[in-house]
């Protein structure tokens, strides 16, 4: 009999990671966005391929770049929403679970005009990033702190977009 109370935490941890989807083990702030759901296809198929395998060490490969991605984006609209006073609330701010609403339903063209200004106009997201539903709320919310316009304004100031930086256009 093992009392061991640690005993099962190596696999609890890699279970906590496989169910991760964002970035974070323990981050239950994921939505059923599509882009998360790209991430669980990728990680049940790369589950079901030979460890030793090609496939399953591209795949692998293919996840952890994702969610690095992830994490610079993140990190990026983090260090924006602190330079613009909002220290203790960044983190909240970025939090989106599956029960976060919008605001204002008359904010959300705006907040998708300003999401897709974002990316056409600046650099806060990767060249081949689609553009997440997690970010609509958190502009939504910039939005309903009237920090939306100084938000973009920054970003371009911080992440402006380098002329050639594109490598064609985007699909």
């Amino acid at each position: 009999s093992n009392n061991n109370p640690y005993a099962s935490f190596g696999a609890t941890l890699a279970r906590d990671e496989e169910q991760n989807l964002w970035s974070t083990p323990h981050d239950v702030t994921h939505t059923e966005a599509d882009d998360d759901r790209v991430l669980y296809n990728m990680i049940v198929v790369r589950n079901q391929l030979d460890k030793d395998s090609e496939e399953w060490q591209k795949l692998n490969y293919d996840i952890y770049t994702l969610r690095q991605t992830r994490k610079e984006v993140r990190s990026r609209w983090k260090h924006i929403l602190e330079d613009l006073g909002f220290q203790k609330e960044a983190d909240s701010l970025l939090s989106v679970t599956k029960l976060s609403i919008i605001s204002d339903s008359q904010n959300m063209s705006k907040a998708r005009d300003i999401l897709l200004k974002l990316s056409e106009e600046t650099n806060i997201f990767p060249t081949s990033w689609e553009l997440s539903e997690r970010y609509l709320f958190v502009v939504d919310r910039l939005i309903a702190l009237d920090a939306a316009d100084e938000f973009f304004r920054m970003a371009s100031a911080v992440y402006p977009k380098r002329p050639g930086a594109d490598e064609g256009p985007r699909p």
